[in-house]
């Protein structure tokens, strides 16, 4: 349905200016073997032109050494994404190749699409040398990733996916596409030395990406090393992960693909450009890494164990309310809870061999660094809490608990009645729907 509401078959004028200002351009494509690779076409700003709204022409050829050069021919379907790194604009078209020669190529175009800036880092550019110097100063092939390839991996924050549509009669490919996927560094898993796990986002909701990998396994993975100008370029196959243990505790994944490495390709110094980091997306800071969420799953397995949680810092929210905001002390992360749940606690007192016993609703939202409790000082632990308990002291806890929760993504108004201290779950609440909204773009009232 979104699809059809916003996909053209024709460039708007202004994609069509948004290409001629871009110095590079990501690429998709199908060899004739029917393996898909990723790359990018460079060029001096305007080196992308548009005669008319249906055709894109390209004065820019593979890199030297480039498997996408075997995608290349007439009739071949290609993907593109313009992308504005220092802008976090991006803009998709997907067409046929109509003709090339020496000089570069002329694409129709079939589909064009404008994408949200979720998820892209922002970098600035500069030219190192000459835009025309794209001879890479080394190349390799392999059937696996090596050290180096490995290292890049683990450490990225960005990647570009090509993929196809499955093949009518003797055509590799009826149709490609070549996607951008960013999170915070350490969003990509890497398995074994061919296996890597990727988690999916919410805001992917054309499915351009995931649609072709449900009825084409076939995939291309291209990963830019933005300090050195060296692209490392992977083909294989890749399967959707719809649900995992794991991805219940990566904050924001909603899903994963598993992608299996056929062949890699280093380019090593191929681009004239270098990219330097300037600052995170905010949607990228709302998701997670795979250090995380095996720490996440590992406190969900202690959930019914009595943990040690150390004061880190303590507020006064009124004359009679004060905060504690706790932290596991055993190095393990910060349990996973739903808005509107409580905390089990307990308390040694003081020349009693008795512990005192409580539940306190947690008044953190979700995704925050650490837990939250708002006491009212009104009863015996309370006013243990309020008297006795201090930064850097220990209070023991079991995991998170209670059905008292909402839907941040339900359509229906929600209406919140507290008053008191009782206004402890309706402050998570409220926390939660707005990081929720910002995360889909769309907040419940």
């Amino acid at each position: 349905g979104v699809g059809q509401r916003v996909i053209r078959d024709f460039m708007p004028e202004q994609h069509r200016q948004f290409f001629a200002q871009l110095p590079f351009v990501m690429i998709g494509a199908v060899d004739t073997a029917g393996r898909p690779w990723a790359s990018m076409l460079v060029g001096q700003p305007g080196f992308m032109q548009s005669a008319n709204e249906r055709q894109l022409d390209i004065a820019a050829r593979a890199i030297p050494g480039d498997p996408v050069a075997g995608g290349l021919h007439i009739g071949a379907p290609l993907g593109f994404l313009g992308i504005e790194l220092h802008t976090r604009r991006r803009n998709r078209m997907n067409g046929r190749l109509r003709s090339l020669d020496e000089r570069g190529i002329s694409v129709a175009v079939e589909q064009t699409v404008g994408n949200c800036p979720q998820y892209i880092q922002g970098r600035h550019f500069e030219w190192i040398r000459d835009s025309t110097d794209l001879y890479p100063r080394a190349t390799l092939q392999s059937s696996a990733l090596d050290e180096a390839a490995k290292a890049l991996i683990t450490q990225a924050d960005t990647l570009f996916v090509a993929t196809c549509a499955p093949a009518l009669g003797g055509e590799p490919s009826r149709g490609t596409d070549v996607s951008h996927r960013g999170g915070r560094a350490g969003f990509v898993k890497l398995e074994d030395a061919c296996t890597l796990l990727v988690p999916e986002f919410a805001g992917n909701n054309m499915f351009m990406t995931l649609g072709n990998l449900q009825v084409d396994a076939r995939a291309g993975v291209l990963f830019v090393d933005f300090e050195r100008g060296d692209l490392l370029s992977l083909t294989g196959h890749a399967e959707i992960i719809w649900n995992a243990e794991e991805l219940q505790t990566f904050e924001g994944a909603e899903r994963a693909w598993r992608f299996h490495v056929e062949e890699a390709h280093w380019l090593r110094d191929a681009l004239p450009l270098r990219w330097r980091f300037r600052d995170w997306s905010a949607n990228s800071l709302i998701t997670g890494n795979w250090v995380e969420a095996a720490a996440r799953l590992q406190a969900r397995q202690l959930a019914q164990t009595w943990r040690p949680y150390r004061v880190v810092r303590t507020v006064d929210e009124s004359s009679v309310i004060r905060s504690f905001h706790l932290e596991p002390s055993d190095g393990g992360a910060v349990p996973q809870f739903e808005a509107g749940q409580y905390l089990p606690i307990r308390l040694a007192q003081p020349q009693s061999a008795a512990s005192l016993q409580r539940t306190y609703t947690i008044s953190s939202a979700p995704g925050d660094a650490a837990l939250r409790l708002s006491v009212k000082r009104e009863g015996a632990a309370s006013s243990h809490l309020h008297d006795r308990v201090a930064v850097g002291d220990l209070i023991d806890a079991l995991g998170p608990r209670g059905q008292f929760t909402i839907d941040a993504q339900s359509h229906r108004p929600a209406v919140l009645i507290g008053a008191g201290v009782g206004i402890t779950p309706m402050v998570s609440f409220l926390r939660h729907i707005v990081a929720e909204g910002f995360r889909h773009r769309r907040t419940r009232k």
